[in-house]
């Protein structure tokens, strides 16, 4: 009688392990863990191991958020409709998602940021992954809004528009995590209202039509 096969035993993803196992810490103590080595071993593996994957509890952090970066960007792009919307229902869409996606991970960024808490400064360093994944995210948005006149381009002003997107995206996340309204109602309010204004002031205004009115005028005087 023939033999059946070995089951292959499942392999451990360490990185996603290490990551669960530091918000689970964060979440159940209030606080990051005393040290690495203490953390490492509360892992069970070795602290060398732990280096394999991180270099230090900011860099956990770090990975923490790019994963709601790229979680948002996977469960929008994943919808049919996502492909057709204009540049200001991208925005919509994406800050929607978020915040679909902070949820999930309240009290672990609120035991970090709530009440001011390690966002004293306008950003803190943990952050500055998504940060940088999240404006090429908006350039992209950016390039077709300017393509179909959704956004208007204007000397100087246009290469800080990503940077106001990104402003906008952290003054949503400091307006949720106060936010203490029925299923964050008052934080959709605030998603909705800064993106049509922030959308209405990249658009072409009418200063743009009498600059480019007079422009016209003058070339051809």
């Amino acid at each position: 009688m023939e033999k059946a096969p070995a089951k292959k035993t499942a392999k451990v993803d360490q990185k996603t392990k290490i990551i669960t196992g530091y918000v689970e810490y964060v979440l159940e103590h209030g606080k990051q863990p005393a040290s690495v080595f203490k953390f490492a071993k509360e892992l069970k593996m070795k602290e060398e191991e732990f280096y394999t994957y991180f270099t230090s509890f900011e860099s956990i952090k770090s990975a923490v958020w790019a994963k709601l970066f790229d979680d948002t960007i996977g469960n929008l792009e994943s919808q049919e409709v996502y492909k057709e919307y204009s540049a200001r229902e991208k925005l919509l869409g994406f800050l929607f998602t978020l915040v679909e996606e902070l949820k999930k991970n309240r009290s672990y960024l609120l035991s970090l940021y709530g009440g001011n808490k390690g966002i004293k400064n306008i950003l803190p360093t943990e952050a500055k992954t998504f940060r940088h994944k999240f404006k090429d995210f908006a350039n992209e948005i950016i390039l077709e809004g300017k393509e179909t006149e959704e956004i208007a381009s204007r000397p100087i002003i246009s290469d800080r528009y990503d940077e106001a997107l990104w402003l906008q995206v952290w003054f949503v996340f400091q307006f949720w995590i106060k936010d203490s309204s029925p299923s964050f109602e008052k934080t959709d309010a605030a998603i909705e209202k800064s993106v049509n204004l922030a959308f209405d002031l990249m658009g072409k205004s009418a200063i743009d039509s009498f600059i480019d009115f007079a422009k016209f005028l003058y070339q051809n005087k």
